[in-house]
């Protein structure tokens, strides 16, 4: 960056920058992004006649496409740069001409003086000590790959020091057990190089046997050689096992690591938090703020019971009468609206041992914690809840769980007091952030703090993602946005909450505990339309009949033409997700309007049933659009809950007829309908701010929107559909190679062993280097007392005022 900087100051190209500048400064305005900057430059570039290269390839160029801002003072101009991904630096332009690069200290107070909210003297948080000595990623191209990178990092150290790294492996070994009994290694084994000798011994011991001899049957005389069960179920698995911890021992390789650890019988009781409402087999997914998250941990649990069952089977262990119990840690909501969020205790449908436990609120005010309360709210009944929660888990399990899974910032905030609490494994998934999400956030937290308590939230999250032993994420944009983006996480690098802290260094973007591992998709419920002997023909006429022409209260407009395409599209009526803008554009596109029919799927559809003002206002925009375009004829808006089975038909229904899909949200952290709509064979576009670019992988971008441009956005869909139209096959090409990307990349079979390959892999690395993590942890807990409390605590005060 620097060599650039001097690119553009030693020649002639400074000229073209401080004229840049003064144009911005005219305008009035201290603060410009990205997108306001570049439009600048481009228009700077057009009227001063400038060759085309001048824009993209010039050093001024160059600099101003790394420039995500610009804010000036009266005597500076500060420019935030991100050449690469996942690095952010701070620059000063002097009035004198000198640019020199800043601590991000100084960043965040310019900040705070944008807003007129500087104080001298201001909380420092600061997380690079705790992470400074622990190995860490050094490619931003690898950031999300953390196991194959403690894989690799581990097996160097077994080759560096492998009388250390043998005994530290042993004794991590040594220390299996289920329910009292010794798993793997007994004490006639005594330590890492009589282990070595032993694993020889017990191999020629199985070269004896038939490959397929029940591990039951000699099990006692495999016990005289010092082995306890969990080997293998029968003499091959047993042997094989083994030969890769003799391999691992000797000529230690990555992928024989990674091997050997799925093999490790070390988890069986698996908690999976997600707190702030609805969690639920019936009537409550459809209830927006909670139905990707409930949808999500449901299918979660039942696919980690069925590979850990799987598990636990060929380790030979579902003879000692071992098996897998999971479970659904969420609040219990006394005034449960006809759902059964009122029951303690509920049975995970399609699962033998995974279960719904529920746990109340501290009463304080019953008005309140009798209720559903906002994921905004939920913030003061946390720790008490995790206290309680902490008794109830130990008596469903008779024992400590393996593994805890936070979702979301408050499941992510309760997995870090349980597992501070009972030394536990702790993964978190934010599912989204919210800082992100709402620009600005953190710099006017003050002005949102009464309706978003973004204050506490913020904290919260901090507190648990460093916390947390690994973090799983959908997409790597996540973790670290794109060349043009910042990511989720990224975002709280570096930031500041006037007058309460600043977050000087925030994450680890390069830490290991980052892990790309992508959701899946009920392939039960959501399968490709082609699969005719699997269809319910009922179910397909009742569901043609619901999208195409079934006239009901919960339904806006009928279709004159109803051959024509169908561009379907289904989300919640929320302004993020944006099903206004995709009306808006259809109604906008007289040449989309000839080709298709536009067909919405939402769960309300008068703004009476909204449960906030936001909510009804963005309804009834709809309906403006609806009423300003003249849209009646030629779209269906049906503003009902529909079960996932129905769903499912949806999709494949509108496949029938050839139709495509429109994700148009203006962020989208991943996108279940996405793979949802993929995997059911239909041609699908999504925004492209978000994961879904990762989804659809393609080198064209034929299949992404820019929601804010909405000719574009026409011009792209209507390509497709006249390629269609001329060409036929080409709508089935694109519909069996999307359904063929989610089937084989985003399945739950393949998240489920990732994600039990990442519990093991941690809690070793937890068990061989755990200085740093108590550093870190008494760091978090700091917080939480100090910040996070007292002003939870001010959010009860409120609620129990009534």
């Amino acid at each position: 960056m620097y060599e650039l900087v001097q690119a553009v100051f030693n020649g002639d190209e400074k000229t073209a920058l401080h004229q840049l500048i003064y144009t911005l400064s005219a305008s009035g305005k201290p603060y410009f992004l990205r997108n306001e900057i570049l439009q600048a430059f481009a228009d700077y570039c057009h009227k001063s006649q400038k060759p085309a290269y001048f824009y993209h390839s010039s050093s001024v160029g160059k600099l101003i496409q790394y420039t995500h801002e610009i804010i000036f003072e009266e005597e500076s101009t500060w420019f935030v740069v991100r050449p690469r991904i996942a690095s952010q630096e701070v620059w000063k332009l002097t009035s004198d001409s000198r640019f020199e690069q800043m601590r991000p200290q100084v960043l965040l107070d310019v900040r705070d003086r944008l807003v007129n909210r500087y104080q001298p003297y201001i909380l420092e948080i600061d997380l690079h000590p705790f992470y400074e000595s622990s190995p860490k990623i050094d490619d931003p191209r690898n950031i999300g790959q953390g196991l194959a990178f403690l894989n690799r990092y581990l097996c160097n150290q077994l080759l560096t020091d492998p009388q250390y790294w043998v005994e530290m492996l042993f004794q991590a070994l040594q220390g299996l057990q289920h329910d009292g009994i010794r798993l793997l290694l007994s004490d006639r084994i005594p330590s890492g190089i009589h282990l070595a000798r032993q694993i020889k011994l017990a191999l020629k011991f199985l070269n004896e046997l038939e490959p397929d001899e029940p591990y039951e049957k000699f099990r006692f005389d495999f016990q005289k050689l010092g082995f306890e069960p969990g080997w293998g179920n029968t003499a091959a698995r047993v042997s094989q096992t083994l030969e890769l911890l003799d391999r691992l021992i000797y000529s230690p390789e990555p992928g024989i690591l990674e091997t050997f650890v799925a093999r490790v019988p070390a988890i069986f009781r698996v908690v999976l938090i997600s707190i702030h409402g609805w969690v639920g087999q019936e009537d409550v997914l459809g209830r927006d703020e909670t139905l990707g998250q409930v949808i999500y941990v449901l299918e979660q649990a039942r696919s980690l019971e069925n590979e850990l069952r799987e598990q636990i089977k060929l380790a030979g262990l579902d003879v000692l009468g071992m098996k897998p119990h999971v479970i659904i840690l969420t609040r219990l909501i006394p005034n449960c609206e006809g759902t059964f969020c009122n029951l303690r205790l509920e049975k995970v449908q399609d699962t033998e041992n995974a279960w719904i436990l529920r746990v109340p609120f501290g009463e304080f005010n019953p008005e309140i914690t009798n209720n559903w309360i906002s994921k905004f709210e939920i913030w003061p009944y946390l720790e008490q809840f995790a206290l309680d929660a902490e008794k109830e888990l130990l008596a469903q399990f008779k024992g400590k769980p393996n593994l805890f899974v936070g979702n979301y910032s408050d499941g992510n905030l309760v997995a870090f007091l349980l597992s501070r609490r009972m030394k536990v494994t702790q993964c978190n998934i934010a599912h989204s952030l919210e800082k992100p999400k709402y620009l600005f956030s953190n710099l006017y937290w003050q002005d949102l703090e009464d309706q978003y308590h973004f204050s506490v939230q913020f904290t919260a999250d901090l507190i648990s993602m460093n916390a947390a032993d690994f973090i799983i994420t959908s997409s790597y944009q996540e973790i670290v946005g794109t060349p043009d983006t910042i990511g989720q996480y990224e975002s709280y690098k570096c930031f500041t909450m006037p007058q309460l802290y600043h977050v000087v260094d925030g994450i680890d973007l390069f830490s290991p505990k980052f892990n790309l591992v992508p959701p899946g998709v009920n392939e039960k419920i959501f399968f490709p339309y082609s699969q005719k002997e699997d269809r319910n023909s009922d179910l397909r006429t009742q569901t043609h009949d619901l999208l195409f022409s079934r006239e009901d209260p919960q339904i806006v407009g009928h279709l004159e033409q109803p051959h024509k395409r169908p561009i379907f599209a289904v989300a919640p009526i929320t302004s993020i997700k944006n099903l206004t803008g995709l009306a808006e554009c259809f109604g906008q596109s007289q040449a989309l309007q000839e080709h298709c029919n536009l067909i919405l799927l939402s769960s309300k559809l008068h703004p009476d049933e909204a449960t906030n003002p936001q909510e009804a206002e963005e309804i009834q925009k709809l309906h403006d659009i609806i009423e300003q375009y003249h849209l009646n004829g030629k779209i269906r808006w049906v503003g009902m809950r529909i079960p996932s089975s129905n769903l499912g038909e949806a999709y494949r229904v509108v496949a029938d007829d050839q139709g495509i899909y429109v994700h148009f949200a203006l962020f989208e952290s991943f996108g279940r309908s996405i793979l949802e709509a993929m995997i059911s064979g239909l041609p699908t576009f999504a925004t492209q701010f978000g994961g879904s670019l990762e989804i659809i992988e393609n080198q064209e971008n034929e299949f992404n929107l820019n929601p804010t441009d909405l000719e574009g956005t026409a011009k792209k869909i209507l390509g497709f559909v006249e390629q269609c139209n001329t060409h036929p096959e080409y709508w089935h090409e694109v519909s069996e190679w999307m359904s063929q990307r989610i089937h084989n990349r985003y399945n739950w079979h393949l998240h489920s062993n990732q994600l039990l390959q990442l519990a093991k892999i941690f809690s070793f690395w937890n068990f061989v280097a755990p200085e740093n993590n108590e550093a870190r942890d008494r760091y978090m807990e700091t917080l939480f007392h100090l910040i996070y409390k007292p002003r939870a605590e001010n959010i009860l005060e409120k609620h129990k005022g009534g």
